[in-house]
């Protein structure tokens, strides 16, 4: 009774996609559709694979539920992780995300060291009854060796990282500066002082930006406002549809940056330097030019094929200094940029009009830290983690990112009206589960949530405003952030909830940015005579590869934080018994976890470490109480420490609580009360001292009439 056939004949074919909680996912290869595997299905078949499956619609929970009925074709994977033995059975734990079962080593050839990272190639996939078995293909050597954690992170999420040989057969025909057949009909902006601005360690420029007044002209009067030039380097001239380049950029979908380097979407002639928006090169680039008013509005915009060259390289620090800094360096810096020098002033102020339009639309803004590794480059730990920094963001950063945020915006736009099939970065609002479970929390904490039908940005702004000065600031906004959705690649135009925006694509960074250079392409189509019928990709393919796009973006994100994860642990096993103080980010029934001021690393109290105490936990105030003692362990406070253990193969770090200090708001609650105390205490001595005295004078006056001791009393 519990299920209910869909179709006693018909069969699904899809990949099946692993999951952390034991269930799989499979996608309709016709439909779309998402069909669950349970986690008896899931024993039989590994991530990747292609089945064929009857699917059953289960109404409880109102899902569609699939029975494997074949492997139509089989993964080809490699599993990465520590070798151990058992009772003389070698055996490897995968550090691959989506193999969650112990796997087999087949004895074959010498074993490897116990410990040692291995990667192995599957050669018996698992049934309901027996797990995977692997043979070892490779040693990879021992967990200290400097860079294992991103060799570990490359080979566990499945990263392209080596070229192909027609990618380099591909590369070599590029020459290595622009020819002159294309240069030809296109917008020469050579002389227009363009500039990059990116960080110290940048090595490919996406993006070039140029800004100088203009008058606005209205029915009225005209208006100040200036003229806005955002240049992107033009990859999609280069890496044309259904190229070797193209299929290898499609298949990496982003450039991956770990702490030590990067594993980047193109090979490094194409990113590095044709195009590179490199100083005092000609370079091919696709446009967006724009009016923007004083209110910090887009009036107008248009894009073009262009030829431009770089009149100046700078540095976030660098445009910081020569923008508002008073010291002989930025003086230096002027006088040698004397050329670009005005129109950074006019970028200066055409940003302050688009932060002014920022505030107004109430954008949710979190300012979380960010933190750097610094390596030892010398003596006998070379590679080793020697700090972790934090990275200060200047105004600089916000100066470009306003322009480049513009310029998606105008993208989004354009590709809209063309009505083109192309890929949104689509913010959707909080899903109404999330949004009670976040209204609970913060009411319990004091803070105000409205109960609306429709949750907007500027719900969630007003909530940041409110919190500036509380001790847990930086938790509220973590919980802000966690109810919100993932931003995703869609061939829909839903917005951006985050920026509060209407019309959102992602345009200026085709360079590491796959989605980017579809945008490229479908407003390349247009600018050429092109129509929406006649381009190459329609939505249903444009839908797929939005779901592709999306999919290596987190695969991406998730192996940098593995890699990051090792590097911390690695940094902690040094400082283990050392004395820290912290702030409490997440409170579980278990303990709480801790970060670290200085350097921003998570750790964990388990609740046994808290104290002689049975502590109960609160879940909508995220609170661990002492039933007998009454202490509290909520959001925000601060704790001191001692670290107590590393475990780098689980990537955990336990501490040890030293004791924990008072909230800002305790600590006034008990000044005030003992301030309080002190008066009462000052009024009772007062009025002891009063009495004292009355009875002293009824001794001395007792010959006296009544009366006059009434007139003294």
């Amino acid at each position: 009774d519990q299920y209910l056939l869909v179709d006693h004949t018909a069969l699904v074919v899809g990949k099946v996609q692993a999951r952390k909680d034991g269930l799989g996912v499979v996608l309709d290869e016709h439909t779309g559709k998402d069909i669950v595997l349970l986690p008896r299905e899931m024993r039989q078949v590994l991530h990747g694979d292609r089945v064929s499956l009857h699917v059953q619609h289960n109404p409880e929970r109102k899902r569609d539920e699939g029975k494997i009925v074949e492997v139509v074709e089989r993964a080809q994977w490699s599993v990465v992780g520590r070798y151990r033995e058992e009772s003389g059975v070698g055996w490897i734990t995968p550090e691959n995300p989506y193999l969650f079962a112990p796997v087999m080593v087949a004895r074959v050839g010498k074993p490897p060291a116990i410990g040692d990272w291995v990667m192995a190639k599957i050669t018996e996939p698992p049934t309901k009854v027996s797990p995977a078995v692997a043979e070892v293909s490779k040693v990879l050597g021992d967990t200290d060796r400097p860079g294992m954690e991103m060799d570990v992170a490359i080979l566990a999420y499945g990263l392209p990282h080596e070229w192909p040989d027609a990618v380099r057969e591909e590369t070599a025909k590029y020459d290595k500066e622009v020819r002159a057949q294309d240069k030809i009909e296109r917008k020469d902006l050579r002389d227009i002082p363009l500039v990059t601005i990116d960080g110290a360690d940048a090595r490919d420029f996406d993006d070039a930006v140029y800004c100088e007044p203009k008058k606005i002209k209205n029915k009225q009067d005209s208006q100040k406002g200036w003229r806005l030039i955002v240049a992107i380097a033009d990859v999609s001239h280069y890496v044309q549809r259904g190229s070797a380049l193209d299929k290898e950029a499609k298949e990496r979908g982003t450039s991956v940056y770990f702490p030590r380097s990067v594993i980047p979407m193109l090979p490094e002639k194409l990113s590095n330097g044709l195009c590179s928006l490199n100083p005092e090169v000609d370079r091919l680039c696709m446009v967006c030019d724009m009016t923007v008013s004083k209110t910090g509005k887009v009036v107008s915009s248009q894009f073009y094929e262009a030829l431009m060259r770089s009149h100046a390289r700078l540095t976030y620090v660098q445009a910081a200094d020569m923008l508002w800094s008073k010291s002989k360096k930025a003086d230096e810096l002027r006088r040698r940029n004397d050329q670009v020098l005005p129109h950074l002033k006019h970028l200066d102020e055409v940003y302050h009009a688009f932060a002014k339009a920022r505030k107004a639309r109430s954008v949710i803004e979190f300012d979380f830290p960010e933190m750097r590794f610094e390596f030892h480059e010398v003596g006998d730990r070379v590679g080793d983690v020697k700090a972790i920094n934090p990275y200060e963001r200047n105004d600089a950063h916000k100066l470009i990112e306003e322009c480049m945020i513009a310029t998606n915006v105008q993208a989004a736009k354009f590709l809209h009206k063309h009505k083109i099939a192309a890929l949104y970065r689509a913010h959707e609002p909080p899903s109404e589960d999330r949004v009670t479970e976040l209204r609970e929390y913060l009411m319990s904490i004091g803070v105000k949530f409205p109960k609306v039908k429709t949750v907007t940005p500027q719900h969630y702004s007003k909530v940041v405003s409110q919190i500036q000065n509380r001790d847990d600031t930086e938790m509220i906004e973590v919980a802000l952030l966690r109810s919100m959705m993932r931003a995703e690649y869609t061939p829909s135009n839903h917005g951006h909830f985050g920026l509060a925006l209407d019309d959102y694509a992602h345009f200026t960074s085709p360079i590491r940015r796959y989605p980017d250079l579809l945008v490229h392409r479908a407003i390349r189509h247009i600018l050429q005579g092109g129509t929406a019928k006649s381009y190459g990709y329609q939505a249903k393919k444009m839908a797929l590869l939005g779901r592709h796009c999306s999919e290596t973006e987190r695969r991406a994100d998730d192996a940098t934080r593995e890699a990051v994860d090792w590097l911390q642990c690695q940094y902690m096993q040094e400082h283990v018994g050392e004395v820290h103080q912290g702030v409490i980010t997440r409170v579980k029934g278990f303990g709480i976890f801790v970060r670290l001021e200085e350097t921003q690393i998570d750790g964990l109290v388990h609740i046994s470490d808290l104290g002689k105490d049975y502590f109960v936990f609160d879940e909508n105030r995220q609170q661990l109480r002492g039933r007998r003692s009454g202490q509290k362990f909520s959001l925000g406070d601060t704790v001191t420490i001692r670290v107590a253990r590393v475990n780098l193969e689980d990537r955990h770090i336990d501490f040890e609580l030293v004791s924990k200090k008072m909230t800002r708001k305790k600590a006034m609650v008990r000044k005030t009360a003992g301030k309080k105390g002190q008066t009462k205490k000052r009024q009772a001595k007062k009025s002891r001292s009063k009495k004292d005295k009355k009875k002293s004078n009824r001794k001395r006056s007792s010959g006296k009439k009544k009366s006059k001791g009434k007139r003294r009393r």
